[in-house]
């Protein structure tokens, strides 16, 4: 995402996202799902990620010392193993796959990045981190199928993944109809300092 031009503000948000094939497994075994419940608001595969911390609004000018500080945090930290798995709902709304694999590394990840945020002078609301990937959003006149369709996916286990990249994004949401769209502002690849330390041998041996 060029920061100009563009907007004024960007809804932006730091996260993790599955490889394809990641999620092309998971979205084979959601096949019967999508077909039996047409009425949800299925999210695009392309959208799928895991937040790490979600920072609101922000004025385009905060977007490069984020940028600075995150790339920094990304060269010096290893590849986390994960993995998706199960399924399950927020409220009945909101339908997820669950996240398995290194969740301690996972949180304290989490836990960097807010003070980094914080640290350039942004401050946004904490929310706990709950490891997830949205699927799917309920339509206020369907209470039922959010529940049903995390039923069918509960026994999905996915393969492990390395997530090798932290992302942080910006969405659309507030600028026009339509349905959310999000967009890398930038991504940087994990482990780049380790592996010039260690002569070149891939983050995390």
């Amino acid at each position: 995402m060029d920061d100009h031009p563009g907007p004024s503000t960007l809804r932006v948000f730091v996260a993790l996202a599955p490889p394809d094939d990641a999620k092309e497994e998971l979205a084979r075994a959601l096949a019967p799902a999508c077909a039996d419940h047409p009425r949800l608001r299925w999210n695009r595969i392309e959208d799928w990620h895991i937040t790490l911390a979600f920072l609101g609004e922000l004025p385009a000018a905060a977007v490069p010392p984020l940028r600075s500080v995150l790339a920094g945090r990304a060269a010096s930290h290893p590849a986390l193993r994960l993995a998706l798995r199960g399924s399950g709902h927020f409220d009945e709304r909101l339908l997820w796959s669950g996240i398995a694999g290194d969740l301690d590394g996972l949180h304290a990840l989490a836990t960097d990045v807010r003070a980094l945020v914080r640290s350039c002078g942004i401050e946004f609301a904490e929310r706990p981190l709950r490891p997830h990937l949205t699927l799917a959003r309920a339509r206020r006149d369907d209470p039922v199928s959010v529940p049903r369709a995390a039923a069918g996916l509960e026994g999905f286990v996915g393969r492990p993944w390395p997530a090798e990249r932290l992302h942080l994004v910006g969405s659309n949401i507030g600028r026009g109809p339509g349905r959310i769209r999000y967009r890398d502002i930038e991504s940087w690849r994990f482990g780049t300092a380790l592996r010039a330390a260690d002569g070149g041998a891939p983050a995390g041996r």
